[in-house]
């Protein structure tokens, strides 16, 4: 994710914090100077919030470490204003395996509340709710119950939340896994409307959670139509068989020509039998306005190859791209390349197959 720094690695993940925390740790801070004028009451507040967020952390850290022992790993973990989002290589499709991946972080969250509430019991420094004074306990008490309702909170039959996720593992019981996630997510939409109608009525915060569920909702429901889509095809049924290539002394010109006498935008640079490189549309016209139409292709393109076996699924290809940031991928079969295959093609087969099924429904 863009405009976010590495700030610590817990147990093997990356913790990274997105610039638009910063936006929010400097408003409360504006909001309670403007409130108290007090810079003692100022620092609690960042101090509180820095507290949330490690809980918070924590949940994320629930929900990768379960994983990780189905043999899923959590390439990091971002901290946004709106919480923490774990970037798993992929969800569990064992239902099972879900629930108990989906239900790790709200668990986490009841743990923190109860050593909270032991400890503040102990030490009699329990205050009724009316009568709650700054402090450090009093911080504490409103940690205990932060995590209460974050837990609360996160186990609404609502997609994308962790209720919305053990509910999709249970309707995957009984049905699809494709429909089940579309079932998970029509309903986290609804209630993303009630959420928006009451925040119409009484807190405007509200509405930016409904619309924070709803587009979840929707964001989700879409990659789970791409991998029913992908299904068990492999990259040799929607690899591009005729393409068009390059060679390194090539002048970028060509590039052009080529480009504009197609659709192609992306070449592999071959040498001799072996793909050497990859021009790309970025790198071609990084080129053409560093250096003009006479560079040499070979300056210009990226030496590292990704290939795939012409029997790898096409979902793990999709995923290896994404992760790679690759524009174009060889497709390799018995030691040779046989085809290519770029993102515009892998969406132009999802959108063959989506329709080709809506007649299947139909008829």
């Amino acid at each position: 994710m863009k405009w976010s720094w590495k700030i610590a690695r817990l147990a093997g993940i990356d913790i990274y914090l997105h610039a638009t925390f910063l936006i929010l740790v400097a408003w409360i801070a504006l909001e309670y100077w403007l409130l108290s004028r007090d810079m003692a009451v100022v620092i609690a507040s960042l101090i509180f919030i820095v507290a949330l967020f490690a809980c918070v952390v924590l949940h994320e850290l629930g929900h990768a470490l379960v994983a990780r022992r189905y043999g899923i790993q959590t390439r990091k973990i971002t901290l946004l204003p709106i919480g923490g989002v774990a970037s798993m290589e992929r969800m569990p499709r064992e239902p099972w395996h879900e629930v108990a991946v989906a239900l790790a972080g709200p668990a986490v969250n009841l743990v923190i509340a109860l050593a909270l509430w032991l400890w503040l019991t102990a030490t009699h420094a329990m205050q009724p709710l009316e009568e709650m004074e700054m402090g450090s306990m009093a911080l504490l008490q409103q940690l205990m119950i932060l995590n209460l309702v974050l837990a609360i909170f996160n186990l609404l039959p609502a997609f994308p939340m962790d209720g919305g996720r053990v509910l999709r593992a249970f309707l995957s019981m009984r049905m699809g896994h494709a429909r089940a996630t579309q079932m998970a997510a029509k309903v986290g939409q609804g209630l993303a409307l009630w959420l928006g109608l009451f925040g119409l009525l009484y807190n405007p915060i509200l509405i930016f959670i409904a619309l924070f569920v709803w587009i979840g909702a929707a964001a989700e429901a879409g990659v789970e139509e791409v991998r029913s889509s992908l299904g068990s095809v492999t990259v040799g049924q929607a690899m591009l068989r005729d393409y068009q290539v390059l060679s390194p002394q090539d002048p970028l010109g060509r590039a052009v020509e080529l480009t504009m006498a197609g659709t192609q935008k992306d070449f592999p640079v071959v040498e001799g039998d072996e793909v050497v490189g990859v021009l790309s549309q970025k790198d071609m016209l990084r080129g053409l306005s560093e250096q003009g139409a006479g560079a040499r292709t070979g300056e210009w393109m990226q030496r590292q190859v990704l290939r795939a076996d012409f029997s790898e699924p096409l979902e793990k290809v999709l995923t290896k791209m994404q992760e790679g940031h690759a524009s174009l991928l060889v497709v390799m079969r018995d030691g040779h390349s046989v085809g290519v295959i770029d993102l515009d093609n892998i969406v132009e087969f999802i959108r063959i197959q989506t329709a080709l099924r809506e007649h299947h429904t139909l008829v």
